[in-house]
């Protein structure tokens, strides 16, 4: 399909949606200089989403593209009801509205061209998210069913990769094209939200200073999507092994003094022997990833899916806390449904990607607490609160068992590793891992003295003007460090042995450079502000800000060269394209069962690791086979006998030449077609075919004759 048609038919999805649910954000965000209008396709993508989510899983309705039409239809009856024109030509405010689409509009284009210089889907965990959204797309009902372990539903936190199957659906434009639109689409969503809640937290702490809160807005909005951390201080560096960090300044410089004042040559050469991922897995056995890397090697996971969730909730925070009239004197109605709102948003993050349920759970009772203080209408919102997270979360509870179930104490004592467990606190022998200092700066520290900075000047200068602004952004600060520390005391207990609090600190860490990120635009434009009134602090400010920051804005030259190249290819956002070039035979494969077969009938393919090319089938068509990627499975179901067990099954189909056997268990996992391709052969040495004849028949053979599908008839003798 044409590139340019089909980025159209997608972002015409995305207008639509944002013009349909305009009026409840402008009712909403009402407080807002631009109606919170950026944050309105992501409330239409929630509502519909959660709507068909319910209704598909309580089977009230299927997960079609005419029951969205129907649910997309009753919330425009009801946003139209809503729509007034109030306060909405004032100060030229549909000119800035028609701006900030463009600039959506820009973004989405931007990042459509950068993906289509590699869009494969394929490699990390990509076969794992789009298998997600297949099998959403290809099912009748929710929950949606495991690709990886026939007879199952998915045992994971897949709300986002729900989305992705909503705006699929809506545009009716092939799934292995939205894959890359949706990541352009999180993108160019984070791009225009986090401007808008930075420009509206700048506009009033400032007394509606415009012109700073389009420098704060622009600001955040590249902090947020393109920067990195003080990691990239290594690119001036001779560098390091990979699996071997050591501090920067103990290993000899690139450049001389004299090539540093040629900046442009300097700048040429420092993408050369600076590999980006570095920057995500500094401190050993740990992860700490942030957006722009997310964007940058495309897997769609959950914490990709939420951040214009995370933004929105943000957004709601800044409005609750915004309110002109002190809502701590009556527990008034918008307080409630705000509230209820906050509870809602913080089911979707847990639903979308676990770890920030409970953050912005703790992130909104702080707010509510700055708001009531120590009453009873405080303890009547968090029960408000979390009342409301419970009730939105059935529909997936339900369906879910929790896969970490202990916490572990990072380097407990000896007396208690004893003890072992005490409640769901777990101490475990030899897990002991704590970063050093110096790392963390490395990660962490231009927020840090952001944070440093604007707590200082709000102590020594009364900083009472910007009181609602500057109180959410030390807010913001004190929380990221808090949740950031974390990882080095506590973990959420997984599979993995070695790196036992890698997926804590991913998920915490996250989350405090999104906030961090919203935080440090804001500290940067007060000090601008204030720049005379908070003389020599600002002044020490601003000149220890510019070489922090250029750091970090370095990170996008080598991230986006390294993996997309010199972007001179030929423009194409088709996912498979890669297929057709190794695996030619998968590719018809795939055509086929996506075109002949409808429904959810189980398939069998060749089992294989996790991060390899196996399991293709099954990722690209939704369809389940008997067992995928094995460690995956593992991390979801708890224990590893669950797909374990099956393995040696899915081998004797292959190689075993008793039909009977064969037969019983063919039955035994309900196989409806065989696959036998190169990944079959590889894999199983005795391969025997003779009796998949024998008990079905060839319905598609690929022309390579490499491949060939085989649908079973077990009902015959």
């Amino acid at each position: 399909m044409d590139l340019f048609a089909v980025t159209s038919i997608w972002y015409f999805v995305l207008l639509i949606l944002g013009l349909v649910f305009f009026p409840i954000t402008k009712r909403f965000f009402h407080s807002f200089y631009d109606f919170g209008y950026p944050f309105a396709k992501t409330i239409g993508i929630i509502l519909v989403s959660y709507s068909i989510y319910v209704l598909s899983t309580f089977r009230l309705l299927t997960f079609s593209q005419m029951s969205l039409y129907i649910i997309l239809g009753v919330f425009t009856i009801i946003n139209f009801k809503l729509f007034s024109k109030e306060n909405l030509t004032k100060k030229n405010r549909v000119l800035f509205l028609i701006i900030e689409e463009v600039v959506f509009f820009c973004s989405l284009l931007f990042w459509t061209y950068i993906r289509s210089q590699e869009p494969s889907i394929r490699g990390l965990e990509k076969f794992m998210d789009f298998g997600f959204i297949n099998s959403v797309i290809r099912g009748s009902y929710l929950p949606a069913q495991d690709i990886w372990l026939a007879g199952h539903s998915i045992n994971y936190y897949y709300f986002g990769h729900i989305t992705g199957g909503v705006l699929t659906k809506l545009s009716n434009i092939p799934s292995y094209i939205t894959y890359n639109l949706i990541l352009a689409t999180l993108f160019a969503l984070g791009i225009t939200q986090s401007f808008s809640l930075v420009l509206n937290l700048i506009y009033v702490g400032l007394k509606n200073n415009f012109k700073l809160s389009l420098v704060g807005g622009i600001l955040a909005s590249f902090l947020v999507n393109f920067g990195g951390n003080l990691h990239t201080i290594y690119s001036f560096t001779k560098g390091y092994p990979n699996e071997s960090p050591v501090p920067f300044w103990t290993l000899p410089a690139k450049f001389t003094l004299g090539q540093l004042l040629h900046i442009k040559t300097a700048l040429d050469q420092l993408p050369v022997g600076y590999w980006y991922p570095n920057a995500t897995r500094f401190i050993p056995y740990t992860i700490h990833e942030f957006p722009l890397y997310s964007y940058v090697v495309a897997d769609l996971h959950g914490h990709v899916f939420d951040i214009p969730f995370v933004l929105l909730t943000l957004a709601v925070l800044l409005v609750i806390l915004n309110q002109k009239k002190p809502i701590s004197t009556h527990f008034n109605q918008f307080q409630l449904i705000s509230t209820i709102a906050l509870g809602f948003l913080t089911s979707i993050h847990f639903m979308t990607n676990a770890f920030d349920g409970p953050i912005y759970l703790l992130l909104s009772v702080v707010v509510l607490f700055f708001i009531f203080k120590v009453s009873s209408k405080f303890l009547i919102s968090v029960a408000i609160l979390v009342l409301s997270f419970v009730i939105f979360n059935i529909p997936f509870s339900i369906n879910f068992e929790p896969f970490a179930s202990s916490i572990g104490v990072n380097c407990a004592p000896s007396f208690l590793v004893e003890m072992k467990k005490f409640g769901p606190l777990l101490f475990e022998k030899g897990n002991c891992q704590k970063s050093p200092i110096w790392m963390m700066i490395t990660l962490w520290g231009f927020f840090w003295f952001n944070f440093i900075f604007l707590a200082v000047k709000t102590w020594l200068y009364k900083d009472i003007k910007h009181r609602t602004s500057t109180t959410l952004s030390l807010i913001l600060f004190a929380i990221s460090t808090m949740i950031i520390l974390a990882s080095e005391f506590v973990y959420a207990k997984d599979i993995y042995p070695a790196h036992f609090r890698a997926n804590t600190m991913f998920k915490l860490g996250y989350q405090a450079f999104i906030m961090m990120s919203i935080a440090s635009a804001y500290t940067f434009v007060v000090f601008k502000h204030d720049f005379k009134k908070s003389f020599p602090l600002s002044l020490i400010y601003i000149i220890l800000f510019v070489p922090l920051f250029f750091l970090v804005a370095l990170y996008p030259t080598f991230a986006i060269n390294s993996y997309y190249g010199g972007h001179n290819k030929a423009l194409t956002m088709d996912g498979t394209d890669w297929i057709l070039q190794k695996y030619p035979e998968y590719r018809e494969i795939i055509e086929y069962l996506n075109t002949k077969v409808s429904g959810q009938p189980t398939i069998l393919e060749a089992q294989g690791d996790s991060y390899t090319d196996f399991n293709v089938v099954s990722a690209y068509t939704g369809l389940p086979t008997i067992a995928g990627w094995a460690v995956h499975e593992w991390l979801w179901r708890g224990t590893y006998d669950v797909v374990g067990g099956i393995i040696p099954d899915v081998q004797m189909i292959y190689e075993s030449e008793n039909i009977q056997q064969v037969k019983e268990l063919l039955k035994k996992y309900n196989v409806s077609y065989v696959i036998v391709g190169s990944n079959e052969k590889e894999k199983y040495k005795n391969l025997s075919v003779f009796k998949f004849e024998a008990l079905g028949q060839p319905v598609f053979e690929t022309s390579d004759h490499k491949g060939v599908i085989y649908k079973m008839a077990l009902d015959r003798e």
